[in-house]
C-alpha cells in the first residue's frame, strides 16, 4: 500500500463502518474495483484508490451538513482531514455529482470550490461506483442504475437525478473498458 492509501482506508473505516456497515463495504468493493483497472491508470493507481474507499463517507452521520454527500465529504477531506487535493476534488465530482448538485441547487458551490479532475480519472472513479452494489460485490452500471432508482423512488431527486445521469455513467464504463481492452492488447 502506498501513503496516500494507508492514510485513506483507515480514515474512511473510522467514518462509516460502525455507523454505516453497508456503506462501509460499498466502499471497499469500490476500492477493490479501483484495484482491477490499476494497469490503466499508471502513477494514479494509488490516487483513485484512496478516492474509492473514501468517495461516501459525506453520508457519514457527523459529516452530512448539506445533505450532498460528494459535497459534504470533499469539504471534510479538505478543512479537517487536509487530504490530498486530487483526492479532495475526486471525491468532490464523483459518478456525476455535478448533475445531482444542479438538482440540489448547489452546482454554482460544487465547481466553485472544487476543481475536476482530468477526464480518465473521473471515468474510472465513476466505473468502480457503478460497477459495485451497496454490499460491495461487483456488479454493471445498468443493474447499479436500476438499484439506485428502485431504492430511492424513480420520481424521488435521486431517482431523477441517476436516470439523467446513466448515459453519461455508461459512457464513463465504455471508455474505462476500451482502455483496459488496450491496455491488454499491447504486446508486453
Amino acid at each position: 500500500m502506498s501513503k496516500l492509501t494507508e492514510w485513506a482506508y483507515p480514515l474512511a473505516e473510522s467514518l462509516l463502518a460502525e455507523p454505516l456497515p453497508r456503506r462501509w463495504q460499498h466502499c471497499l468493493g469500490v476500492a477493490e474495483r479501483a484495484r482491477t483497472i490499476a494497469p490503466v491508470l499508471g502513477e494514479d493507481a494509488d490516487l483513485l484508490e484512496a478516492a474509492a474507499v473514501l468517495h461516501d463517507i459525506g453520508y457519514a452521520p457527523n459529516l452530512a451538513k448539506t445533505g450532498f454527500h460528494p459535497l459534504d465529504g470533499a469539504r471534510y477531506l479538505r478543512d479537517i482531514a487536509d487530504a490530498d487535493e486530487r483526492v479532495v476534488n475526486l471525491v468532490a465530482h464523483h459518478s456525476c455529482a455535478w448533475m445531482e448538485a444542479e438538482a440540489r441547487g448547489l452546482h454554482d458551490e460544487l465547481v466553485g470550490e472544487f476543481p475536476r479532475e482530468s477526464a480518465h480519472l473521473n471515468d474510472a472513479l465513476c466505473y468502480c461506483d457503478m460497477n459495485t452494489t451497496p454490499d460491495g460485490t461487483p456488479t454493471n452500471p445498468i443493474d447499479r442504475v436500476n438499484e439506485i432508482a428502485g431504492r430511492y423512488g424513480p420520481d424521488s431527486l435521486i431517482g431523477t437525478f441517476i436516470r439523467r445521469a446513466e448515459p453519461e455513467i455508461l459512457a464513463s464504463t465504455s471508455r474505462v473498458l476500451e482502455r483496459v481492452a488496450a491496455a491488454k492488447r499491447q504486446p508486453m
